[in-house]
């Protein structure tokens, strides 16, 4: 006999499960803590197979036989209605968010690069995009989102999310679960993000006056130490803080900083030539910190570095205002007075580890330019000893210049 109202709600749960059987492969689960599921038993190329069709009441006795004969319609067509709808689950398409944390999964990040990311996604974006199928996503929807950040100013995340948001899609463009980016199509309909260059000193006499100052500074050694070397080598600030010993030879005629590939921007190793005023600083600061692992440690703790702020209030105690000098501009002081000097250009932007678009010219370079880089950091050194003397004497040192 077919199943009534009454009989389902009648229906207690017991301690194992039983079912109340309707008709033509149509049940009713009963659990033992109290729920009631529809299953539907079929056949299909032989073999028996089993569905869900809902769960009581929600799905109503009527809506359950609707759903039974659907699914034998199909049947009858010739398809497996399990088949069916694992079909209609792909057509509706993953979630932005279960792309967002897979793509995340597969990035070799730093992990501040990954919590600025994570925190991107989940705080601004997620909240408002994480349901949706990637495979749906619209211009319009992500430009609202986008709307939100721009309305508070926030200018340059609104245009870094916008980017982020475009780098999963194409993720799941590349892995076939959407077909196109809309992200492109929001060209121009955000406000431009103000450029802010990096605050660097790149007057001759006025960056010896700097040079002068580090060296009369007057705090920790590693700090110190940390200061003498940011201009001698020029590296991001972080690749500096962050400096192993490990990585280091001192000894013979080729001095060297090798930093790892996973430490650096472009994520490949990256060689600085050490001139002999960088190495002279560098045996200096092994009495203090030899014997560890780090160059430059934290004063709380050992296995961490000094943190980024450390250097720019370095720069604030010696009276460099933020709006002057920053630790990120040593670099952009070592690239205009090198290029002013006459160096060639394509070896300032090497020493810089800026990237190389041509990945086998990148490659050669970085094999057949070592030596003249070493050449240039050797004189570079020399002339920032030339820039300490202008700034300790009323009389000025002419700039030679020299071409390599």
């Amino acid at each position: 006999m077919p199943l009534s109202e009454h009989q389902i709600k009648a229906a207690r749960p017991q301690e194992t499960a039983y079912k109340l059987t309707d008709a033509e492969g149509l049940s009713l689960l009963v659990t033992p803590s109290g729920g009631r599921l529809w299953r539907l038993r079929y056949r299909y190329a032989g073999r028996e197979s089993m569905i869900g069709l809902g769960s009581y009441p929600a799905t109503t006795l009527k809506l359950a036989r609707e759903r039974r004969d659907a699914a034998r319609a199909q049947l009858e067509a010739g398809l497996n209605p399990s088949s069916v709808r694992a079909e209609a689950r792909d057509r509706q398409g993953v979630t932005f968010e279960a792309l967002a944390k897979e793509w995340l999964s597969r990035q070799t990040f730093t992990a501040k690069t990954r919590s600025k990311a994570e925190w991107m996604l989940n705080d601004l974006v997620m909240p408002h995009l994480g349901t949706r199928p990637i495979n749906e996503l619209t211009a319009p929807e992500i430009l609202a989102v986008l709307r939100r950040i721009e309305s508070r100013g926030k200018l340059e995340t609104c245009h870094r999310t916008k980017w982020r948001i475009g780098q999963i899609v194409r993720y799941a463009v590349a892995t076939g679960r959407a077909e196109r980016d809309p992200t492109g199509d929001l060209k121009g309909a955000l406000s431009a993000a103000k450029t802010v260059n990096r605050r660097a000193i790149t007057a001759p006499r006025r960056f010896g006056e700097l040079l002068l100052a580090i060296d009369g500074y007057v705090g920790q050694g590693p700090t110190w130490a940390a200061m003498k070397l940011a201009p001698l080598v020029f590296v991001r600030p972080g690749e500096l803080r962050a400096a192993q010993w490990s990585e280091f030879s001192l000894d013979g005629d080729s001095p060297e900083w090798r930093i790892p590939a996973e430490r650096m921007k472009m994520k490949e190793e990256h060689i600085v030539p050490l001139s002999r005023q960088a190495v002279a600083v560098l045996r200096e600061l092994q009495a203090f910190t030899g014997r560890g692992r780090l160059l430059f440690p934290s004063l709380r703790t050992s296995v961490r570095p000094i943190s980024e702020n450390t250097l720019n209030a370095a720069l604030r105690r010696l009276g460099f205002t933020k709006d002057e000098m920053t630790a990120h501009g040593f670099r952009a002081t070592a690239s205009t007075l090198l290029n002013e000097r006459g160096i060639a250009p394509d070896l300032i932007e090497l020493q810089l580890a800026h990237a190389e678009r041509n990945k086998v010219r990148a490659a050669y370079n970085r094999a057949q330019r070592l030596a003249d880089r070493r050449q240039m950091m050797q004189q570079w050194a020399d002339y920032l000893d030339e820039l300490r003397a202008m700034a300790a004497s009323p009389v000025v040192v002419p700039i030679r210049r020299n071409s390599a």
